[in-house]
């Protein structure tokens, strides 16, 4: 596998992701995705062929952003000894020009986590539900609750915003 051809084809979309797992945080997802790629190209990530080589990048990066989290949180609690992590960033740091897009911005940051992932996987991404799983690291019916409900939910919400009442759960 030429790994560096794979990461310089897939970059935009994996910037992507690592934007989703960073929760916007542009410096963030920088960090993670060049910690991936080193991890992908220096063997710490071993690619074992039973996904496809973009399932298996998507998942890297996925769990180098919740190991920079932990990081985060962990010296949250111990001040001191480790470094801390960067201050929060305004997610939304690019203006909305078109109120759909804001709606659809704000309904989806109103969905769980889990839920965001997938949609982000399957829309964005073109990954079928099944890959989302294993990106996500999770059961394909997990995936696939999470999926059916998040897009449920979105409607609702997106309903809720058309309509005038601003209504959340």
């Amino acid at each position: 596998m030429d790994w560096g051809t794979e990461l310089a084809r897939s970059h935009d979309a994996s910037f992507g992701w690592a934007l989703r797992c960073c929760a916007g945080n542009r410096a963030e997802a920088d960090e993670v995705l060049q910690t991936a790629y080193l991890k992908v190209l220096d063997g710490r990530a071993r690619f074992s062929g039973r996904s496809a080589p973009r399932t298996f990048l998507f998942g890297v990066i996925r769990r180098t952003a919740l190991e920079r989290y932990r990081r985060g949180q962990l010296a949250r609690l111990l001040p001191g000894r480790l470094t801390p992590p960067e201050p929060d960033r305004n997610q939304h740091e690019v203006a909305v020009q078109h109120e759909t897009t804001a709606s659809l911005l704000r309904a989806l940051g109103a969905l769980g986590r889990r839920q965001q992932e997938v949609l982000h996987l399957v829309f964005y991404e073109d990954l079928t539900v099944e890959a989302a799983a294993g990106v996500m690291g999770v059961s394909v019916g997990t995936a696939r609750t999470h999926y059916a409900r998040g897009k449920k939910r979105l409607r609702e919400l997106l309903a809720a915003e058309t309509a005038g009442d601003g209504e959340t759960r």
